[in-house]
């Protein structure tokens, strides 16, 4: 067990830059199955192989760290190099078998966030008075979700006419209970 993986792999990466490619090979191999699913950890490995020349294993490495991590364009690009200088006589890496069509709209929606710029508004610091905050909008207009809340609320204003508007919206919504609602416009009819 590695008490501080983050110096493990300094001293690894520190092998690799060095040239010490079976080093790091050798240092890394008791580990492979404490860092399953680390990046780091299979991107070291892979560089290492790479180093070696071990070209098609070391794709599959670049590979795993495209799974892990399918953001992180680093082992994409690690990859693609290595797809291209690898010999005739060594099977070809698929790298359709990386392209991850999600991670690809993503990455296109996260460009296009970057480049969005909201409409600039100029607000005043008028604040609404309050006679145009109490003026109610029309009878006519549309209410698009009657609730019985509402009805009262507009009772208790005096918007008698908005009042039986909801409950005859609500008799045809909810007609189990269209008699309770009949009551309350015959009420509020008496009030006009």
């Amino acid at each position: 067990m590695i008490s501080e993986p983050y110096l493990f792999f300094a001293e690894v990466s520190l092998d690799l830059s060095r040239g010490k490619f079976q080093s790091g090979i050798d240092k890394l191999e008791p580990f492979s199955d404490q860092f399953l699913d680390s990046y780091l950890f299979h991107f070291l490995y892979a560089k290492a192989l790479k180093g070696l020349r071990r070209n098609t294993l070391a794709c599959k490495y670049f590979q795993k760290c495209c799974a892990i991590a399918p953001a992180n364009q680093v082992a994409r690009l690690e990859l693609a190099e290595l797809q291209t200088s690898v010999s005739s006589e060594e099977p070809q890496v698929n790298l359709s078998a990386v392209f991850d069509p999600v991670t690809d709209e993503l990455e296109k929606l996260s460009a296009a966030l970057m480049k969005f710029e909201p409409a600039i508004t100029s607000e005043n610091s008028d604040p609404t008075s309050i006679l145009e905050q109490k003026q109610p909008f029309s009878d006519d207009t549309a209410i698009a979700v009657p609730t019985e809340s509402l009805a009262n609320l507009f009772t208790a204003q005096g918007a008698y006419k908005k009042a039986i508007k909801i409950y005859t919206l609500l008799i045809q919504l909810k007609p189990q209970n269209a008699e309770c609602y009949q009551q309350e416009i015959d009420s509020l009819l008496e009030l006009l």
